[in-house]
């Protein structure tokens, strides 16, 4: 009588805290600085602001140093890099769950509760406390690239980025030539009282502000995310580097890291760097002609970001190295910060909890009195506190709060 196969496991458990690959939860940690330095900024108001992550059009010498560093390094440049590392997560999700048996089919429909829950939060997270919520986006995006793309061929994959990529250029680059070729004629831009569409972030009454804010993220935000390309290149970029295991063995893949640094990071620094000048009409052209600098900056951010992954998947190989010499450590601050990454998702909802009661009008309001400066001083402090809560929860060997709040709601009931 033959014995009938074993039954495919229901799911597997999500992944252990300890024993992960370096470079993932490294890249995660630090990109949470660069998300609080380029978030924090938008939430000012009162003030006339450009078209460059809602810097103020005026501001002292300490302030155009602020902006200049972050238009050319950060801006733009971070949504993409959490892009690519969430298609990464994807991946290794989908993986060890089909390693540890668990039949495709059932792998998939965890991935999607994950999605649809993600959905969820980010709408939680723009009718609470901030309009550019990014998990609404990333949501829609996992669930519309893991149903067409999961299971592709690599080949497949990559000829999609290859014409997607070419695609957002030829659009960026028509758009910067009309920019430049109508800028003149043009208005000047200047949409007083920063940058949120409706004016969320200077209305006091708070349920007043929360139906604006829920307005600025699902016409404007959400929908730019996903139909604007640079989110789902980054996501298939991802997939196919976590199919290769590019972060998580770093060590085998040290020329592709260090070719996509180079690169990424030069066309997105350059780029960023080109519209700093004009943020600070260095170029002499007027304010007129800022959106045709802005589709120069939205191309770079894609490379930018992309760039920025590579470098900690460099810097990861060089903490494998030493962690042999010191005999299992990587050293605190580094360990510090790859905590935090474990807890992104926890880390980057307490940088809205903290910024927008003290900044919004219908919190302390210090958004109308607080420069580019002082607010990205405030955002670092914001993000030390986050690495140093973090260390605490790895010494007690717990997840973050809204990470057990998501594999609660994902994870069907054992």
């Amino acid at each position: 009588m033959s014995t009938p196969p074993p039954a495919a496991a229901p799911t597997a458990a999500p992944a252990p805290m300890r024993g992960r690959s370096i470079a993932p939860d490294l890249a995660r940690g630090a990109m949470l600085l660069l998300i609080a330095i380029a978030n924090a900024p938008m939430l000012l108001w009162g003030y006339d602001s450009g078209l460059f992550g809602g810097h103020s059009l005026d501001g002292s010498v300490a302030d155009r140093i602020s902006q200049t560093i972050s238009i050319t390094a950060i801006d733009g440049r971070v949504y993409p890099m959490f892009a690519l590392l969430f298609g990464y997560g994807i991946v290794q999700l989908y993986t060890r769950q089909t390693a540890a048996g668990v039949d495709p089919a059932q792998a998939r429909r965890l991935l999607r509760r994950r999605q649809w829950w993600m959905l969820a939060f980010g709408f939680v997270h723009a009718a609470l406390l901030w309009y550019g919520d990014i998990l609404g986006t990333y949501g829609l995006v996992g669930l519309l690239l893991v149903w067409l793309f999961l299971d592709r061929a690599d080949r497949t994959i990559r000829r999609w980025v290859i014409w997607l990529t070419s695609l957002l250029t030829v659009v960026m680059l028509l758009a910067a030539v009309g920019g430049f070729v109508g800028g003149s004629s043009m208005p000047v831009p200047s949409p007083g009282g920063g940058v949120a569409a409706f004016g969320s972030s200077e209305e006091p009454n708070y349920f007043i502000a929360a139906a604006k804010r829920i307005g600025e993220w699902a016409i404007f935000n959400t929908p730019a995310g996903l139909f604007g390309f640079v989110v789902p290149i980054a996501v298939l970029v991802g997939f196919l580097a976590a199919r290769h295991r590019v972060l998580d063995r770093p060590s085998e893949h040290i020329p592709l890291l260090r070719r996509t640094a180079v690169i990424g990071l030069t066309i997105g620094w350059g780029t960023g760097l080109v519209t700093a000048l004009q943020n600070l009409d260095a170029w002499g052209l007027g304010r007129s002609f800022d959106p045709a600098f802005v589709s120069v900056q939205y191309l770079g951010g894609l490379f930018g970001g992309v760039g920025y992954v590579a470098l900690f998947g460099l810097i990861a190989v060089r903490l494998e190295r030493g962690r042999e010499v010191r005999g299992g450590s990587t050293g605190p601050i580094s360990e510090a910060v790859q905590a935090l990454g474990k807890r992104s998702l926890s880390g980057y909802l307490v940088q809205s909890v903290v910024l927008a009661p003290v900044l919004c009008a219908w919190g302390l309001g210090l958004g109308s009195t607080m420069t580019s400066w002082s607010v990205t001083v405030l955002a670092i402090a914001i993000w030390i506190v986050t690495v140093f809560a973090a260390a605490a929860y790895e010494r007690a060997g717990t997840r973050g709060p809204a990470e057990r709040l998501l594999r609660y709601l994902a994870y069907p009931r054992r």
